[in-house]
């Protein structure tokens, strides 16, 4: 029981150090065209993101639940808290790799691959629940493909619709927008993003024996909330940098475009309980509102090393897991 006990308060810091630095990693996309097209001074835009990404946070729990039950059976695995230890260790150092590098990788691929891994390596593949892990490997493989198909025509919309008015007065007018549209993308990165730790969390209450349900406690959500709310008050400028502007040169029309379709897409996987990768979802809106302004300007090079991170992170951290449940399973 002491063990369980240690494990389990160990899970729980972890869960919400992945949670605080998903915080300042993936955030950093939600703002990161409002601060590019000086829509928002970036201070600023890390608080609106911050407060409206704990509003998020703690107003769902559907993606929560998924993430709990849908990829193994918290019920069914065998030195459970282990398990969920090494996969949580395994997608905090993905993480950190690729915020180093300010390469915008998923940190809803290195959780997901991770706890798989950790599973697979602690009972043979037949402990994954299939249906469900195949149900959310769909969501996140479609989602950016949706995300740049509706990026796409939501920039052809507002082509048309401001064909002939003016520049100037269209971009101070979208500027002003920005902020509207930063806000909603930062509480729907919150509904989806920060279930994830909660999801971990409850897992782990679940694996510990100190709950019997899959339903999330209420202090696990507030200790979620605000985890990613404090992460994202620290910022990530070198991902903000990448998003921003390494894709296509952005303006406040395209900011508000690939705002939208993101916000849409995030927040439409929120409510049939999803998870998705945000910055999947937010890069790709970028790419189709950027082809459907210009393909020559979007810069394909920088979006097929994006591409490729986002292939390699779920196998990748699966193997990390694997090793690291293997290493941390000698001590316990």
């Amino acid at each position: 029981m002491d063990t369980l006990l240690i494990l389990t308060v160990l899970i729980v810091f972890f869960a919400l150090a992945f949670d605080f630095i998903n915080g300042f990693h993936d955030t950093a996309n939600a703002i990161a065209t409002s601060v590019s097209t000086k829509a928002l001074k970036p201070r600023v835009a890390i608080v609106l993101a911050a407060s409206m990404n704990f509003i998020g946070a703690i107003t769902f729990t559907g993606v929560a639940k998924t993430i709990t039950k849908d990829i193994v059976d918290p019920f069914a695995i065998e030195n459970g808290s282990v398990v969920i230890l090494a996969a949580l260790l395994s997608a905090i150092a993905w993480n950190l790799i690729t915020w180093y590098y300010g390469i915008p990788s998923s940190s809803s691929h290195a959780l997901i691959g991770s706890i798989a891994g950790a599973a697979i390596s602690a009972a043979g593949f037949g402990i994954l629940n299939y249906s469900g892990f195949i149900k959310i490997l769909e969501a996140l493989i479609l989602s950016p493909f949706i995300a740049l198909a509706v990026g796409f025509l939501m920039m052809s919309l507002f082509k048309v619709i401001f064909k002939n008015t003016n520049l100037y007065k269209t971009n101070k007018g979208f500027r002003i927008f920005q902020i509207f549209t930063a806000a909603l993308q930062s509480f729907t990165h919150g509904t989806n993003d920060a279930q994830k730790a909660m999801g971990i969390i409850t897992m782990a209450l679940i694996a510990g024996g100190f709950t019997t349900s899959t339903d999330i406690p209420l202090w696990v959500r507030i200790a979620a909330a605000t985890a990613m709310g404090l992460g994202t008050s620290i910022g990530g400028w070198k991902i903000i940098k990448t998003v921003g502007g390494k894709i296509m040169k952005i303006r406040p029309i395209n900011g508000a475009a690939a705002d939208l379709s993101s916000a849409l897409i995030i927040f439409g996987a929120t409510y049939i309980h999803l998870p998705v990768s945000t910055t999947h979802v937010i890069s790709s809106a970028i790419m189709g509102v950027g082809s459907a302004q210009r393909v020559k300007g979007v810069k394909w090079g920088v979006a097929r090393k994006i591409v490729l991170t986002w292939v390699i992170t779920l196998p990748i951290s699966a193997l990390l897991a694997a090793l690291i449940y293997q290493i941390i399973n000698l001590f316990f």
